[in-house]
């Protein structure tokens, strides 16, 4: 199985000389084709550092970040750019889509920069709509769609021109369970029929039981991780919830 993520080393400072604050500190590990890993740690514990610096956002101060086999460290301007918009997909907390475009037009916009010719992207959206439900909000204006339909758009958007690695962001905080559920239930479908490899941080223990591994950072370093494995979700929530507490982490703020 190929290896998508490599993450090898990686430091992340913030400050001057005088007072240097180290966000991530010696972390390593790798990420296969079609895994479904979810970060958790405590505010501050390093973990959006770690998914900035993977995402390109942010530059690390030491260490290398390989994806699909290109280190994504040495790459700068225009070939960063490419780069980004050809082998990442985001999935923000906020939706971040475009005010003045319709669902359809906020999903397909990614594969006109492509170049997809026009019959290709109408076969692609309408595909992948159906998929994630989204079909009968296409023509909608996301002003005239609910948090999770926007979510479902965003993700659409984000796994339309077929990335090697899927970035998501709290993509359940602004949702409510309902919504949660059901955007979880679609990146569950994603990950097993396309299969798509997605990288997901969150706080939230419900939202981590859909991955299949869970990695747990504290004070910029790797705790602890598990693998679901034959486990189910709820077995798997469990033990997630006893990390937790063994971070030190208000359980009740994890539910």
């Amino acid at each position: 199985m190929e290896e998508i993520l490599k993450i090898e080393n990686i430091e992340k400072y913030y400050g001057s000389k005088s007072s240097l604050t180290k966000a991530i500190d010696s972390i390593s590990f790798t990420v296969d084709e079609g895994e479904y890993v979810a970060i958790m740690g405590a505010s501050g514990s390093g973990k959006t550092t770690l998914l900035n610096c993977i995402s390109t956002i942010d530059k690390v101060t030491s260490g290398n970040i390989s994806v699909a086999g290109t280190d994504i460290t040495k790459l700068k301007g225009n070939a960063l750019n490419t780069f980004r918009r050809n082998e990442l997909g985001f999935v923000f907390q906020d939706f971040n889509l475009l005010d003045t475009m319709t669902a359809y037009e906020n999903i397909a916009l990614a594969l006109s920069i492509q170049g997809v010719a026009v019959s290709e992207m109408e076969k692609r959206v309408k595909e992948m709509a159906e998929s994630l439900g989204i079909t009968e909000v296409l023509e909608k204006y996301p002003y005239q769609m609910s948090g999770g339909q926007k979510q479902r758009v965003a993700a659409a958007r984000a796994i339309i021109t077929k990335p090697k690695l899927v970035l998501a962001d709290e993509p359940t905080g602004a949702l409510d369970s309902k919504s949660s559920k059901m955007l979880l239930e679609s990146f569950k479908f994603l990950n097993e029929s396309i299969p798509a490899t997605i990288l997901m941080v969150t706080h939230d223990a419900f939202t981590a039981s859909y991955a299949k591994r869970v990695i747990f950072i504290k004070d910029g370093k790797i705790y602890n991780e598990l693998i679901r494995g034959a486990m189910s979700r709820k077995e798997f929530f469990d033990d997630i919830i006893n990390v937790i507490a063994l971070l030190g982490g208000d359980v009740n703020d994890a539910l």
